[in-house]
C-alpha cells in the first residue's frame, strides 16, 4: 500500500473502487465535491457524533467504509462553507453523493 500526499497510508482516493474491495461484505459512502479547491468530509453517526473525516482529494473524491444505516457526510471548504448530506449505507451498495459547494 503507498502512502497519499497526506502521508497517511490511507488508500488514494478515486471514484472506482481500490481493488479486492468485496462490496458483499461492506457499505460504502462515496461522493464528489465540486466548487472547492480543498475540502474535508467527515462522517457522522445518526446522533451526530463525529465517527471519522477524510481530505477530499484533488479531483474532489471521497469514501467512507460505514456500518449499514442512517449517516450525514458533512463538507467543510474554505471560507466557512459547511453543508451537510444525508445518506443512508446499505450492505452490498455504493451509495453515491454529489456535492457541489
Amino acid at each position: 500500500m503507498s502512502t497519499t500526499a497526506q502521508g497517511c497510508a490511507a488508500p488514494e482516493q478515486t471514484v472506482a473502487l481500490p481493488a479486492g474491495i468485496d462490496l458483499s461484505t461492506q457499505a460504502v459512502i462515496q461522493g464528489v465535491v465540486s466548487g472547492a479547491s480543498r475540502a474535508y468530509a467527515r462522517l457522522l453517526d445518526h446522533s451526530g457524533e463525529f465517527t471519522g473525516e477524510v481530505v477530499v482529494s484533488d479531483e474532489g473524491v471521497f469514501r467512507f467504509f460505514a456500518a449499514p444505516g442512517d449517516w450525514t457526510v458533512r463538507i467543510i471548504a474554505g471560507g466557512g462553507v459547511t453543508k451537510d448530506i444525508p445518506a443512508q449505507a446499505r450492505l452490498g451498495e455504493v451509495t453515491q453523493l454529489s456535492v457541489a459547494v
